[in-house]
């Protein structure tokens, strides 16, 4: 059990590169917040603070923010009972959900958004201007649409001609990205310039987008013709591409930074891998990017910022389920100055559904 900063969690370097020229990672054990057993994180910004959310053994899960500074500090519910943050910017601002609502906290406050009339709403994604990104009930609870909150108000996003519609990402033009019931199904869609657009699928019923960066790519995954299986992508200039799976098929692009590099997860014959894509060539199983002897698998990653750091959760070697922290190791030199060292922080999290 780890019980002081001092001792929670650690980081484990080895060289740059590997025989095959791939940048190798350190991994930090997030931890979990106090009494809890479980961690899981969901978005990162430039400065490295992670945010997600973590059991606190006591039958509830608490919205969390990680700093290699602070450790993982508690962002509370708001009076409910559980919370989770979903994403977080560059001034730190996080948004998530409480027990009372759609929340952004800034400041060390936790201020709850308005719905679009009902009472059940989601923020989960947030620009560096402050514009929140989710999804809200409507009058009677039956359907929720995506909404962008902005300068104080809330705006209905409306959908693709479906009931219902959800909003994942957001970057800094204000572009939206997020999931719409159409005539035929559930389809990606990116809003932008007051339009929602179809972005379509790789061939079956369903897409779902998740992220999208300040370029306008975005990422998700989308189902193949017959609807067996499904498989990340990135949608880019106009087009889908499939990114394919570490093991022939089903994966899921969550994450995208400013450099064009994907994160997300894969199926395999041993369960579900992290992944990264770096632009070029197959997706590659982030388990192999991390010293052989970590006693870690990583199973999801959810955000990558861009210095390349990524996070998401996976089974430490204590067979936990915790948050992790994935940071690029040094050019030769800075390491050499650093020396091997450990560090880190320990938490406890929350896991990220899909709609």
């Amino acid at each position: 059990m780890r019980t002081s900063l001092a001792v929670l969690g650690f980081v484990l370097l080895l060289s740059t590169e590997n025989a095959g020229g791939q940048v190798q990672y350190t991994v930090t054990d997030l931890g979990t917040l106090s009494g809890g057993t479980s961690s899981f994180a969901n978005g990162i910004n430039n400065s490295g603070q992670v945010v997600g959310g973590s059991t606190t053994g006591k039958d509830s899960y608490h919205a969390f923010v990680w700093s290699s500074t602070n450790g993982m500090q508690d962002l509370g519910t708001d009076g409910g009972t559980n919370s989770g943050a979903w994403a977080i910017n560059n001034s730190g601002q996080v948004v998530g959900f409480a027990g009372t609502g759609a929340f952004i906290y800034s400041d060390g406050s936790m201020q709850i958004l308005p719905t679009l009339g009902g009472s059940v709403n989601q923020a989960t994604a947030i620009n560096d201007s402050g514009q929140v990104a989710g999804y809200a009930t409507t009058d009677g609870d039956t359907y929720s649409h995506a909404f962008l909150y902005s300068g104080g108000s809330i705006q209905n996003l409306g959908t693709l001609g479906g009931l219902e519609s959800w909003a994942a990402g957001i970057n800094n033009s204000g572009q939206v990205v997020g999931s719409s019931y159409e005539s035929s199904g559930i389809h990606a869609f990116l809003y932008s310039g007051g339009t929602m657009r179809d972005l379509g699928t790789l061939g079956g019923t369903y897409s779902y987008a998740y992220g999208i960066n300040n370029s306008g790519q975005i990422v998700g995954e989308a189902y193949l013709s017959g609807d067996s299986t499904v498989d990340a992508f990135l949608y880019s200039g106009g087009s889908m591409q499939n990114l394919g799976g570490l093991v022939g098929h089903d994966s899921a692009a969550y994450g995208i930074n400013d450099l064009g590099q994907i994160v997300g997860w894969s199926n395999t014959f041993g369960g579900l891998r992290a992944f990264l894509y770096s632009g070029n060539g197959p997706i590659e199983d982030l388990n192999s990017l991390i010293p052989p002897d970590s006693g870690w698998t990583l199973e999801w990653a959810y955000g990558i910022n861009d210095n390349g750091q990524i996070c998401g959760y996976g089974v430490n070697p204590e067979g936990q389920t915790d948050a992790f922290l994935l940071t690029p190791i040094p050019e030769p030199s800075t390491l050499a100055l650093l020396g091997v060292g450990a560090a880190g922080l320990a938490g406890y999290a929350w896991r990220r559904h899909r709609k």
